[in-house]
């Protein structure tokens, strides 16, 4: 039977303001993020979820926090669910990394499957864990409504399979904080077969400060 997975990226922190690799670094939600947080569970409460599973990061546990209680749930947490690796440059910001660690800098603007800054995770090594990680969840919960409250890389991996766009080339679609995404995994055995039914929703957010974006794309045209 198709499971059908609610995907929330968290809520902002400050590191996303200031456009900051977060990586595996457990940075706490700011005052944003957790009104988003707020909102994002009262949008959740007419979801009919049998489970909740999140990110073991403290930011997607504070994200997913408001939507347990409305929902009644308890919050699973899997490390399979992190965000991507990247190692040494961790808490940097893109400027920072040219300066400090240009090679792997540069190496990093082909956007190559198989690159991972120093001590870091190469795309491919993080999309192979994101699909264990779905299959695994698609096979615990048979038919059922999941809501997994995760990062900004792994709803990219969860797009580009989607789209069959590959693992290279910069990312191309929009991950907004606390949105709202709605996918179908109809086999477990596949968890790379993506049904995408709702993507990037924000009306829950309305009102609230324009997020920051981080467009990959900027650092080509330099």
């Amino acid at each position: 039977m198709p499971t059908e997975l609610i995907l929330i990226r968290h809520g902002e922190t400050d590191w996303n303001r200031e456009l900051r690799f977060q990586g595996h670094i457990d940075v706490p939600l700011n005052d944003t993020g957790h009104e988003q947080a707020r909102r994002l569970g009262l949008r959740l409460a007419r979801e009919a979820v049998q489970y909740l599973v999140s990110s073991d990061l403290m930011r997607a546990q504070q994200t997913a926090t408001p939507a347990a209680a409305q929902l009644e749930l308890a919050i699973a947490t899997s490390v399979t669910l992190r965000e991507q690796n990247f190692g040494v440059v961790e808490g940097m910001r893109a400027e920072e990394i040219q300066s400090l660690h240009p090679r792997a800098w540069e190496d990093w603007l082909q956007f190559r499957e198989d690159h991972a800054m120093p001590e870091g995770e190469s795309a491919r090594q993080f999309h192979a864990r994101i699909m264990d990680a779905l299959g695994s969840i698609a096979t615990a919960h048979p038919g059922q409504t999941v809501l997994v409250v995760t990062h900004g890389g792994v709803l990219d991996m969860v797009w580009r399979t989607a789209r069959g766009l590959g693992l290279n080339g910069p990312r191309q679609s929009q991950i907004p904080n606390a949105g709202f995404n709605r996918i179908r995994l109809g086999d477990a055995a596949a968890p790379d077969r993506i049904e995408i039914v709702d993507w990037a929703d924000t009306r829950h957010l309305e009102g609230l400060p324009v997020q920051p974006t981080y467009d990959q794309r900027r650092h080509l045209e330099k």
